[in-house]
């Protein structure tokens, strides 16, 4: 059985992307079934379009994303929901209906440089004035606080001593898009007895 992925995105979907290619090569037994942004003109949802994917867009400044979120992945018999670069904090609401199966990716070694407001160029520039040697891209599954829940894998960059938060963040990515599709991967056997 394949399993049904819904994937929540804010930006261009450089990830999304990632794991349709995955699923697409038969790297992981799943499809990307729904797509949905909380920024109307996030590429994500070109990237969506272009491959018959069932996609829209949820205003987040209405109080009513949550409700219609849920409605459009369960229409689409979603099994597991992953975060790609999604920038909007879940409600208990959300968490709960898929408690164990949302899936986030951060651009840090979690525990380390993550939390509220920590994302994007910022958790390059934090990783910087702490002179870390290592950085790297963590999948972890979603709980209530920012940037928690169970880690499911991890992997590492070299932090250079010529390495601005611009130049660690191209290369940060590069990881990211190996590393989603082998977390869904390994998740697959267990997501299919929750």
């Amino acid at each position: 059985m394949m399993m049904r992925i819904g994937v929540l995105v804010s930006g261009s979907g450089t990830n999304l992307q990632a794991i349709i290619n995955a699923c697409k090569s038969k790297k992981i037994a799943a499809e990307v079934v729904a797509v949905i942004s909380n920024k109307k003109n996030a590429f994500a949802l070109q990237r969506a379009k272009r491959y018959n994917i069932k996609n829209m867009f949820v205003d987040s400044k209405k109080n009513n994303f949550d409700e219609k979120a849920i409605k459009f992945l369960e229409k689409q018999k979603v099994d597991l929901v992953c975060l790609a670069g999604f920038l909007l904090k879940l409600s208990k609401r959300f968490i709960k209906k898929y408690n164990g199966k949302i899936l986030n990716i951060h651009p840090s070694l979690l525990p380390k440089f993550g939390g509220k407001g920590i994302y994007g160029i910022n958790v390059h520039k934090a990783v910087l004035e702490a002179k870390e040697k290592i950085s790297g891209c963590t999948v972890h599954l979603v709980d209530e606080k920012y940037d928690h829940g169970k880690i499911i894998l991890q992997k590492k960059v070299k932090v250079l001593k010529s390495d601005t938060p611009e130049t660690l963040q191209k290369k940060i990515p590069k990881q990211e898009h190996k590393l989603y599709p082998e977390a869904i991967k390994l998740l697959l056997p267990v997501m299919r007895c929750l």
